[in-house]
């Protein structure tokens, strides 16, 4: 059975980025062109341990922002400065895959990115060693889908993209191709 609908963004890698990838990097299978596994999306929220409804609200803005129902992460380990317990509620997540993923890429790239003051591009060092690249955004209002009056509190998320790359090289022009503003 054939899918109807396609994300812009997947289009793009299959026809275009995929075979340049593959002309670039010289493999000699088509299964070692790097694609994107999952986007996982989190959000600390450190006064969850007096206020839960801080929590609450950040999950509800992970749902909104990603279209996918959020989990709330707990503490590892017990800090006795922090006044936090092993198994406390700080933090939550949404992991992206398929439609979702590529739909989400699409509009954090294209629509939230350059929403952000004094934008000039993400950092073009921010990999990890093994292709995956992690971004840091200071402020959740720069998605659309943020109503500005009805958040509790400005805070920041983490987007962490996970590839199959083996490599940064491979990583950064994969990501590159798919229109990641990197800075100069």
């Amino acid at each position: 059975m054939k899918k109807a609908y396609v994300p812009r963004l997947e289009q793009r890698y299959k026809d275009n980025v995929a075979e340049e990838l593959f002309k670039e990097f010289k493999y000699s299978s088509k299964m070692q062109v790097p694609k994107i596994e999952k986007v996982s999306v989190s959000c600390g929220v450190g006064d969850a341990i007096t206020n839960k409804k801080l929590l609450e609200a950040a999950l509800n803005e992970l749902e909104t922002i990603t279209g996918q129902k959020g989990v709330k992460t707990k503490a590892r380990k017990s800090i006795a400065n922090f006044k936090l317990r092993e198994g406390m509620e700080i933090g939550a997540k949404v992991c992206l895959r398929g439609d979702k993923m590529w739909e989400f890429l699409d509009r954090f790239m294209n629509i939230a990115l350059p929403r952000v003051k004094d934008f000039r591009g993400v950092k073009p060092n921010a990999f990890d060693g093994h292709g995956n690249y992690s971004i840091g955004i200071t402020e959740q209002i720069i998605f659309p889908e943020i109503d500005y009056d009805k958040i509790e509190r400005v805070s920041g998320l983490n987007i962490a993209i996970v590839t199959t790359a083996r490599t940064d090289e491979e990583g950064k022009s994969l990501l590159g191709k798919l229109g990641m503003p990197f800075s100069k």
